[in-house]
C-alpha cells in the first residue's frame, strides 16, 4: 500500500507531538512546557520551527567552557587582588545571611569595603559624569553597553573616545549584536579609523562554533576608566527620546573602590568571549590597587544563561523572603515567574510592605498587557502597585528594608532572569540604601497608586487582552 503525501504529513505532525511530548519538558518548568507543547500540539511543524530557534537558552560548549575558565581565573585572582577589602559577612540583620550566602555561592565575586557609591538620577547629567571620566582616563576606558546608538548621545563618546585615544589611552567599546546591530554597521569604520577597539557581543549566528540562540542579548550596561571608576545601571549609550514619544528616566550608580575591579572583570570576560584573548595591558593597569574610597560593602552579580543559574532572580526572591519591613521594586517590565510573584504576595502577606514601581506608559504594548496581569494577584495579597507618570521609568533597581540595595541592568521579567546577560550591583549599606529610599520617594509622589476595588472592576476585554498577553512569558 502507497502512502500519500497528506498520510506521511499527518504521520510526521504526529511523530513531533509524541517526540516533543518526551522533549520539551525537559530542565523546564511546567507552565514553560505547556506553552511549548500547547503550540506544537496544534502547530506541529511551525512549533517545531520555533522551539528549534528560541525553545533552549543554549550555549555552545566552547562559551560554556569559557565561562567556567574565566570564573575560575577571577576566583583564583580575588585574594591576590582585592587583598584587605574582602569581607566574609557584611554587618546585617542575622535574617538576611542565607540571601548572603547564596550570593557568595552564585556571583564570581566576593564582597568588598572600601568602596563609594553615587546615585545619577538625571539622564543628562550621568551622560556628562561619564564624559568627564573620560577625559580624565589616562590608561584606558572600556565601555559595553546593550544599545549605542549613532545618534548626538553617541557620538558626543566617540568624540571623547577619539580625544583619549589622541592621549595613548587604549579605548575598547562592546556592545549587544542585536541591540546595537545598525549603529555599529556604520561606526565599525569610525572606530576603526580613530583607534577604538569597537566589538559586536553575541551577534546573531546561526551556526559555527559560536552560534547561539538567536534571542539571547547581551544587555549589561557598564563603563569602567583606568580599573578605578566604574559605572553601571540601566542607561545605554542613546539618546533618552529615542523611544518615540517616550523620554526614558534612568539610574545610574557611579563607583570607586575594589569593586570596580570586579566590574572590569564583567567587562573582560564579555571581551574574551569574542576574542578568545586577553588584552595585553599591564595587569597593573587593568586592576590597578585602589586604595579605599568610602565605607561602602558592594560586590557585582553578573548573570545569564552561561551561568545555568538565574542568579538574579534567586538573589532577589531570596532577598524578598529574608525582608522584615519594606521592598521596594523599580522596573519597565515586570513580567516575573511564579516563584518571584509568590515571593512578593508572601511578603506582603505576612505584613512587608511591599512596593512595585512601574511607569504608567510602555514601549512595548503586548508586555505591559502581560505585565498588567499580575496586577490582580499582588493587590489581593496587600501589595502596592504605583504608576509612574512622569517620564518613561526605564530604572531598574531594589531596596529590601533598610539594609541592601540592588543597582543594575535587570528589568523584573522572565527574559532579563534566563536569556539575558545581566549586571547588578549588591550595596550593603544603610546610607546608599536611604539615598535610594529617597528617589524610590519622589518615584511614589509622582506616580498613581491602582486602587484594588477599581482594578477589579476593569473590563471583560482587557483581562481577555492582558490574560493572553501573559500567555506568552510561558514560552521562555
Amino acid at each position: 500500500m502507497e502512502l500519500g503525501w497528506g498520510t506521511l504529513y499527518l504521520i510526521s505532525e504526529w511523530g513531533i507531538r509524541l517526540a516533543m511530548l518526551f522533549y520539551v519538558p525537559q530542565r523546564r518548568s511546567p507552565a514553560a512546557a505547556r506553552g511549548w507543547l500547547l503550540l506544537i500540539f496544534f502547530l506541529p511543524w511551525p512549533g517545531l520551527l520555533l522551539y528549534a530557534i528560541f525553545g533552549r537558552a543554549y550555549f555552545p560548549r566552547q562559551r560554556l567552557e569559557m565561562q567556567l575558565a574565566v570564573s575560575k581565573l577571577v576566583r583564583e585572582l580575588q585574594p591576590r587582588i582585592l587583598g584587605d577589602s574582602l569581607v566574609r559577612q557584611p554587618a546585617l540583620p542575622p535574617t538576611f545571611a542565607p540571601a548572603i550566602a547564596l550570593a557568595h555561592r552564585l556571583a564570581d565575586f566576593g564582597i568588598c569595603s572600601g568602596n563609594d557609591v553615587e546615585l545619577i538620577t538625571d539622564y543628562r547629567d550621568g551622560l556628562e559624569r561619564m564624559l568627564s571620566d573620560i577625559g580624565s582616563a589616562r590608561h584606558h576606558v572600556h565601555l559595553l553597553y546593550y544599545i549605542f546608538r549613532d545618534d548626538a548621545t553617541g557620538l558626543r563618546v566617540i568624540e571623547a573616545l577619539k580625544a583619549a585615544v589622541g592621549r595613548g589611552v587604549k579605548c575598547r567599546v562592546l556592545a549587544d549584536g542585536y541591540g546595537s546591530w545598525f549603529a555599529f554597521r556604520r561606526l565599525a569604520p569610525v572606530f576603526r579609523d580613530a583607534g577604538i577597539e569597537g566589538l559586536l557581543v553575541m551577534p546573531p549566528r546561526v551556526w559555527g562554533r559560536k552560534a547561539v540562540r538567536l534571542d539571547l542579548r547581551n544587555h549589561r550596561k557598564i563603563a569602567v576608566i583606568d580599573g578605578l571608576i566604574g559605572y553601571v545601571g540601566s542607561q545605554n549609550i542613546v539618546n533618552p527620546d529615542a523611544n518615540r514619544g517616550l523620554t526614558n528616566e534612568e539610574l545610574v550608580a557611579r563607583l570607586t573602590g575594589p569593586v570596580v575591579r570586579q566590574l572590569q572583570g564583567v567587562f573582560l570576560a564579555d571581551r574574551y568571549y569574542e576574542t578568545e584573548r586577553m588584552p595585553d595591558d599591564p595587569t597593573e593597569q587593568l586592576l590597578p590597587e585602589a586604595a579605599s574610597t568610602g565605607g561602602v560593602v558592594a560586590q557585582v552579580m553578573p548573570s545569564g544563561p552561561g551561568y545555568h543559574h538565574g542568579n538574579t532572580q534567586q538573589i532577589m526572591v531570596a532577598l524578598i523572603h529574608a525582608a522584615a519591613r519594606r521592598v521596594v521594586l523599580t522596573t519597565p517590565y515586570f513580567v516575573p515567574d511564579e516563584p518571584f510573584l509568590q515571593a512578593m504576595k508572601m511578603a506582603a502577606e505576612r505584613g512587608v510592605a511591599v512596593h512595585l514601581v512601574v511607569s504608567r506608559h510602555s514601549n512595548k504594548p503586548i508586555v505591559h498587557l502581560a505585565q498588567q496581569s499580575n496586577y490582580e494577584e499582588l493587590l489581593d495579597a496587600g501589595a502596592h502597585i504605583h504608576l509612574y507618570h512622569g517620564n518613561f521609568l526605564h530604572a531598574k533597581h531594589a531596596s529590601i528594608d533598610d539594609d541592601i540595595a540592588m543597582i543594575g541592568s535587570s528589568n523584573l521579567d522572565i527574559r532579563s532572569f534566563a536569556l539575558n546577560n545581566e549586571v547588578s550591583v549588591l550595596v550593603y549599606d544603610r546610607s546608599v540604601v536611604a539615598a535610594l529610599r529617597a528617589v524610590q520617594a519622589r518615584y511614589f509622589r509622582d506616580s498613581v497608586e491602582v486602587d484594588p476595588v477599581q482594578w477589579r472592576q476593569r473590563s471583560i476585554p482587557a483581562r481577555v487582552a492582558q490574560n493572553i498577553a501573559r500567555l506568552a512569558d510561558t514560552l521562555l
